[in-house]
């Protein structure tokens, strides 16, 4: 039991089994010792609030992650010349922008938005001589400061009377803070500049007073020169209804002349209707400012992703030729007796754009091969690259294809129980792929996209795991067991609910694929520069449909589960898409949406 320490100088002892006070009285006679319950009053009292012998620490809460600027871990390099890309600006058509990535912090909140950690509003800072701000930036303050916004500058001949920039005539207040009881640094009023006849807004301005902002605080651009908008993702969803959405192009694609403008739009949770700020529209030229093969193979040496695949796996990737060479079949619809082998590159393949079921790839006849061949060779894999225009030209989309001669089963966790699914999951050919995104400003490294299954996910360049620590630029991509999902951390991924799915396992290992090893197959900005090899056209299945009935998959394997956990199981697994049920064989990169699309 604890016992507290003596004080001398006062007399007063505290031991435990209930506090007995003893006070100790000197008299030049004798000594007295009496229980402190039978003393009398005395003058001078000891109180000791609390605990008086912990010493108190008043530490600060911690930082929030927004306070740091991320960086990556080693500079972007100095690129090859040639063309427009990375020469700091691009001119949209008489509408010259640049891209800037300091700031000044106008306001913050702290709770709200995602962790419940607030979110911060900026202004562009720096911004070039002769160039005007669009509209504020803002993002959440869970993660470090990464984010960037376009400045504008009018190139048009003097005394054009409707030039590609002009002053707001006034502004309208959107949303303000005052009497919300909300932690934050102070008031602030988010206001939407109103933009002559022949022009529109393409961002907030921010102030912390009421008075409204200087006319000459910001520019609205010709309505030429703009194009639809739409949210995105959440940054912050605020008392009143009022959320903070990220704002990007509608309309997004290769040929999408749409430019995103980096600022946020506010507006009400419940809102309908187009947004009351736009996007920017790139009139000139979408490839002027893309890299060239030697910028292209520049940038692939700076970023290319290590990749590491489960040190269970069993189901490698390889070369496209290695699987060819190794006895992959060609069937052709109403003469499957007679498959034949492929040639080098495909060169045999179907080439019509079309898909209509009459031919599909196969693994070879006999048992020992198909085996073999199931197994991949990870000494020949390389990754397929498509270099193609995102967001009006701006950025720069470096998707990066991986070929996998065979997926595997699935497997599901039912609560405790982990549980193979037969034949659930299996199919020949699989196609998966992983997309940097960089910036045709300077070439930085922006978001990096991770294929899984159907779908996939973006990640911003500050949340991505990077190589060997900090000396490089080279991202980590995890490849989950047997369904080979990229993905940005190791760990489990359920696709189901938190308790019943179908596992997503990813773990580092020695089985590594350096996604740099690499052929450049299409870059269709650049004509001829580029020769697309044949197999890159073939656009039927790589696989051969399977036949197998899921409720006698699900009935072998769930045996050994209780009758609710089976229905549930059931339930998950029949939800899932065509592509994790291994039903159909997978077509080729460039039968997917996002060849010619956005990734999704």
């Amino acid at each position: 039991m604890w016992k507290g320490p003596n004080y001398p100088m006062s007399g007063v002892k505290y031991e435990s089994g209930g506090v007995v006070f003893m006070l100790f009285f000197l008299s030049t006679t004798l000594t007295t010792i009496t229980r402190a319950m039978e003393v009398p009053k005395i003058t001078q009292r000891f109180h000791f609030p609390g605990n008086p012998f912990k010493k108190k620490h008043f530490l600060p809460p911690p930082p929030v992650p927004i306070q740091k600027k991320f960086n990556l871990p080693a500079a972007v390099p100095v690129w090859p010349p040639g063309n427009g890309f990375s020469k700091g600006s691009i001119d949209l058509g008489g509408l010259q922008v640049s891209q800037i990535t300091t700031f000044n912090k106008i306001w913050a909140s702290q709770e709200g938005g995602p962790e419940n950690q607030g979110t911060t509003i900026f202004e562009p800072s720096g911004i070039p001589q002769g160039f005007s701000m669009l509209g504020s930036y803002s993002q959440p303050n869970n993660k470090a400061l990464f984010g960037w916004v376009l400045v504008a500058k009018d190139l048009s001949p003097p005394n054009t009377i409707n030039g590609t920039l002009k002053q707001p005539i006034d502004y309208s207040l959107i949303w303000t803070s005052e009497n919300l009881g909300i932690k934050q640094d102070t008031n602030v009023y988010v206001w939407t500049p109103a933009a002559p006849d022949g022009y529109k807004a393409v961002g907030h301005v921010v102030t912390t007073s009421a008075d409204k902002p200087a006319l000459n605080k910001v520019m609205c651009v010709r309505i030429d020169l703009t194009d639809q908008c739409e949210k995105n993702s959440v940054i912050w969803n605020g008392p009143n209804g009022i959320n903070f959405f990220e704002a990007r192009p509608s309309n997004r694609g290769t040929q999408s002349p749409s430019v995103q403008v980096g600022t946020f739009v506010a507006q009400n949770v419940n809102a309908t209707g187009p947004l009351t700020i736009s996007c920017l529209k790139n009139t000139k030229s979408i490839a002027s400012s893309m890299p060239n093969v030697q910028q292209i193979e520049a940038i692939v040496k700076a970023y290319s992703p290590i990749m590491y695949l489960h040190p269970h796996e069993e189901f490698l990737p390889s070369s496209v030729n290695w699987f060819f060479s190794n006895g992959a079949l060609l069937f052709t619809r109403g003469n499957e007796s007679n498959p034949v082998a492929i040639a080098q590159n495909g060169t045999n393949l179907p080439q019509d754009p079309n898909n209509d079921g009459a031919f599909w790839l196969d693994l070879p006849a006999d048992e020992a091969n198909k085996d073999r061949v199931k197994k991949g060779n990870l000494e020949s894999a390389r990754s397929y690259i498509h270099v193609k225009p995102m967001l009006g030209g701006t950025f720069s989309d470096i998707a990066m294809w991986v070929f996998y001669p065979f997926n595997g089963p699935a497997r599901a966790k039912v609560d405790f129980f982990n549980i193979n699914l037969g034949k659930i999951g299996e199919h020949v050919g699989d196609w998966e792929h992983v997309t940097l995104r960089v910036s045709n400003f300077n070439g930085e490294l922006w978001q990096m996209y991770f294929s899984q299954h159907s779908h996939g996910q973006w990640v911003e360049a500050s949340q991505l795991e990077f190589h060997s620590g900090n000396n490089n630029n080279k991202p980590v991509v995890y490849s989950s067991l047997h369904g080979h999902a990229c993905y940005p951390h190791a760990g489990l991924v359920l696709q189901g609910t938190s308790s019943i799915g179908v596992r997503n396992d990813t773990d580092s290992s020695n089985i590594v694929m350096d996604l740099g090893l690499h052929d450049l197959v299409s870059a269709e900005y650049l004509g001829s520069q580029v020769v697309e090899p044949p197999w890159l056209n073939y656009f039927r299945e790589w696989g051969p449909k399977v036949d197998y009935d899921i409720d006698d998959e699900l009935k072998k394997v769930a045996k050994a589960l209780p009758g609710r956990l089976r229905s549930l199981l059931d339930k998950v697994v029949k939800s899932l898409p065509s592509e994790v049920l291994g039903e159909e064989g997978p077509t080729g990169p460039k039968v997917k949406n996002n060849w010619n699309g956005d990734e999704v």
